[in-house]
């Protein structure tokens, strides 16, 4: 079981505070860093210092890192034309020496768009369709040769496809809850399906979707990595399990009944049933970005038992 530490910077947090939980990841034995990418924060964090741009952190981190893998839960497609967005990954990617991996969404929150100026059109999933297909198709063609695609909401006319990631793709993340079309978009275009804050149950049923969209797709269900992303709160004792939990904003029920909360062992094994139904790889979604020592408890007494 891969574990794999998620952030959520919109809701406070500086580059040097990502740095610092980034370096963290890599020297506790974790296998990636990964962030949102979101530009205001949400519920009643304040937010401060401000948001910072998922691809410039990521390229930042890709020079100050050396072993862990660096991507997006999820790049919101409203944020960047995919013909742009291809060249920045593929550059980041070439940055880190082919560490990085690309989550890709459709975009949801419509208020950072107004608080930005940032388009958000009515009809963002077929948007998310194309842009895969051209992110894909610029990676996939030939050095040498030209990318046109001629698509109802973007055209591209004999692009050079260039950059190219170092080894010629950068893994592709696609997700969510929807019962036809994310599973159809999975089956065509990524190489890992993850479900974000959904129960084992729920997980189940998605993951079964994804593998049938996969067979119908003439592909083996087994090509994807299935993938769940769960808030963390774990503590020693149940007293570090409700200080943490109320750094945090939240209840200890709640957190064990929706997440992955409580003591190293009742953690274990709820990620083995995980496991059990065919996740092979937990984001750690970390709110509390200044708690380090939460990071050093997890890889010393979680991750460790895991193997």
């Amino acid at each position: 079981m891969d574990l794999r530490i998620f952030t959520e910077p919109q809701q406070g947090a500086s580059y040097d505070t990502l740095l610092t939980v980034a370096k963290a990841t890599e020297d506790l034995g974790f296998d990636a860093f990964f962030r949102s990418d979101h530009y205001v924060a949400m519920g009643s964090a304040d937010g401060l210092p401000g948001p910072t741009d998922a691809w410039i952190t990521l390229a930042g981190l890709a020079r100050e890192t050396k072993r862990i893998r660096l991507g997006t839960l999820m790049t919101a497609g409203t944020f960047r034309l995919p013909g742009v967005l291809a060249i920045q990954v593929a550059q980041v990617d070439q940055m880190s020496a082919g560490r990085v991996e690309l989550g890709l969404g459709a975009g949801w929150f419509e208020e950072e768009h107004r608080a930005y100026g940032i388009p958000f059109p009515k009809e963002k999933f077929a948007r998310l369709e194309e842009q895969l297909a051209i992110v894909t198709g610029l990676w996939a063609t030939e050095v040498g040769k030209t990318f046109s695609y001629d698509g109802t909401h973007y055209q591209l006319t004999d692009s050079p496809a260039l950059p190219k990631p170092v080894l010629g793709k950068v893994p592709v993340l696609v997700g969510g809850h929807g019962a036809i079309r994310t599973p159809r978009l999975a089956a065509r275009y990524a190489d890992e399906f993850n479900i974000p804050f959904a129960s084992i149950e729920d997980s189940e049923r998605q993951f079964g979707r994804v593998k049938a969209a996969a067979e119908a797709a003439g592909r083996q269900p087994d090509d994807l990595v299935y993938s769940n992303a769960l808030v963390v709160c774990v503590g020693k004792d149940d007293a570090e399990v409700a200080r943490r939990a109320a750094a945090i904003g939240r209840e200890v029920d709640e957190l064990k009944a929706n997440g992955l909360a409580g003591s190293p062992a009742e953690v274990v094994d709820r990620i083995g049933r995980y496991g059990a139904i065919g996740a092979s790889r937990i984001y750690l979604q970390v709110l509390d970005l200044h708690d380090l020592a939460h990071l050093e408890l997890i890889s010393a007494q979680v991750q460790s038992q895991l193997g």
